[in-house]
């Protein structure tokens, strides 16, 4: 439909649900730091679509013309028949579906089910791999820690650096303070050379490609920006610690004024920014070129009567040298917000150090097959998904076989509520008659019983309580059921011919000699 009314319309309409689906996305727990870093990514797709449909709108909005014809099609100018254009629409979009009778309008609605990671039927049985994984190296470990091997190989090659650092003492040399800048310690020579201005530039593109792959979310490019500008501030303040010396100095023409003379282009400038900056346009790439074919360049008229070679070549020192002083405060500020993730990292690699080969070995294949996750939801009779249902058990009823509570009357059957206190067990509580009569066999009584010095027998059954268990002691003690006490009486021995006697009188048969 070509309405541009209708296309602001549906414009809006998604706008709508993809805020909804940006809050949905958003207040999910994310328990892990893989699923965390997963919903990122997909919160700033659904920021990219937002951004797209708004610069949309605004076009659409300040398309006067598009608007203003459209209306005048809508109002009707012919009284005779209102409805006129309304059929002509009509029967263009019948036309459309008799054509294509298969099309059905649903692309948006695959869109931000796929963002939302809402499957459809068609596509539960297909596992995709998971894209965000494919954005980090086995080393980063998911965005866990930095990969600074190759840059510390790059460091170490550096000249006038002195002891060649470990890998654990680089990442040490990463991690700034809030006024100390990257590489500050290392010889200005260094730091002024080509091999550095490459060091520091692949350094920053990775870490700037690490920020944003773990921080899909934060705006990186205007902190960049904003420290660009700072940077720029206090290169023209001549206040950038540890490169003062690399600006160059100007050339002072015959009249007294300073500038720096640019020999192809014929024209002097007064500042070296501006003088870098006109380097590569299309003109002056024609002059030189034109200067070349030529032959010597023109002297300049107001300078001194000095080599142009030679302040070329300290122009191009000095550009190279304002490009690393850039890059490296670029860096600092890269580095400032991922000190927790170098403290980690150092953690990470001490503990492997300490690993063994097989242990490696083993946890690289644990990385390589992880677990799979737990079932998170399931899906209802009603379609609905439902959480993983919690065990309700308000009245803290025994669990069952299976485990979820036993039925409540099954409950007062057996007596669970009734409680039966045991002294003899350090007064544990046994819920249930049955249970307590079963407590009476268990170790738990039986040490009991053993602490007070007395038999765990049927006599003491149903006793619990320690006076009344010494009582009933000395009663039977009293009553000369000594076989409780005295173990010997119970004993029985044979005789060499077979006759059985107890022990007491065996030992006095024996000192008489009859036996």
């Amino acid at each position: 439909m070509d309405s541009i009314i209708e296309i602001q319309r549906q414009n809006h309409e998604e706008l709508e649900r993809f805020e909804r689906g940006l809050y949905s996305l958003l207040s999910r727990h994310q328990p892990t730091h893989e699923s965390r870093l997963q919903s990122e990514h997909k919160a700033a797709q659904i920021l990219d679509r937002v951004q797209s449909r708004a610069l949309t709108l605004n076009s659409l909005y300040q398309d006067e013309d598009a608007r203003k014809i459209e209306l005048n099609l809508l109002s009707a100018p012919n009284q005779q028949n209102d409805l006129s254009e309304f059929y002509s629409r009509l029967g263009k979009i019948q036309d459309h579906h008799a054509k294509y009778p298969d099309s059905v309008p649903g692309g948006f609605d695959l869109e931000i089910a796929a963002l939302l990671d809402e499957p459809n039927q068609e596509e539960e049985d297909y596992e995709e791999e998971d894209p965000v994984s494919l954005l980090f190296s086995g080393e980063e470990s998911y965005g866990k820690y930095v990969d600074l091997y190759a840059n510390h190989t790059a460091y170490s090659n550096l000249k006038n650096i002195g002891k060649r650092p470990g890998y654990l003492q680089y990442l040490d040399l990463l991690l700034v303070g809030q006024d100390r800048t990257v590489h500050q310690d290392l010889p200005k020579e260094t730091r002024f050379s080509k091999d550095y201005e490459t060091y520091i530039q692949i350094l920053h593109s990775y870490l700037l490609s690490f920020v944003k792959r773990t921080q899909p979310l934060e705006d990186i490019s205007t902190h960049q920006e904003r420290a660009e500008a700072e940077f720029n501030d206090k290169w023209e303040a001549n206040e950038v610690s540890g490169w003062e010396e690399s600006k160059p100095q100007a050339l002072a023409n015959g009249n007294g004024s300073v500038g720096i003379w640019c020999a192809a282009c014929q024209k002097q400038y007064s500042k070296q920014t501006v003088y870098d900056a006109h380097l590569t346009s299309k003109k002056h790439i024609k002059a030189a070129a034109k200067q070349d074919a030529s032959g010597a360049p023109p002297p300049n008229p107001n300078g001194p009567p000095t080599p142009t070679a030679t302040t070329t070549t300290k122009s191009s020192a000095a550009s190279r040298i304002r490009n690393s002083a850039r890059l490296t405060h670029l860096t600092t500020t890269l580095l400032a917000t991922l000190v927790s993730t170098i403290n980690d990292t150092k953690s990470n690699v001490e503990r492997r150090f300490s690993l063994t080969a097989r242990e490696r070995e083993q946890e690289l294949l644990d990385q390589a097959n992880p677990p799979p996750p737990p079932p998170a939801t399931t899906s209802g009779p009603d379609g609905e998904e439902e959480e993983e249902e919690r065990i309700y058990n308000p009245l803290k009823l025994p669990l069952g076989w299976d485990g979820k509570p036993i039925p409540y009357w099954l409950y007062k059957l057996h007596g669970l509520g009734v409680e039966y206190r045991c002294e003899i067990c350090s007064d544990h509580v046994y819920m249930g008659r049955k249970n307590f009569d079963r407590h009476f066999q268990e170790s738990r009584h039986a040490f009991g019983m053993r602490a007070l010095g007395l038999p765990n027998t049927k006599h003491f059954h149903e006793i619990t309580r320690i006076e009344d268990a010494l009582s009933l002691a000395e009663k039977l003690k009293q009553e000369g059921r000594h076989e409780i006490f005295e173990q010997e009486t119970m004993e029985e021995l044979e005789d060499d011919e077979g006759n059985v006697y107890n022990r007491k009188t065996y030992e006095d048969l024996k000192k008489q000699g009859l036996i």
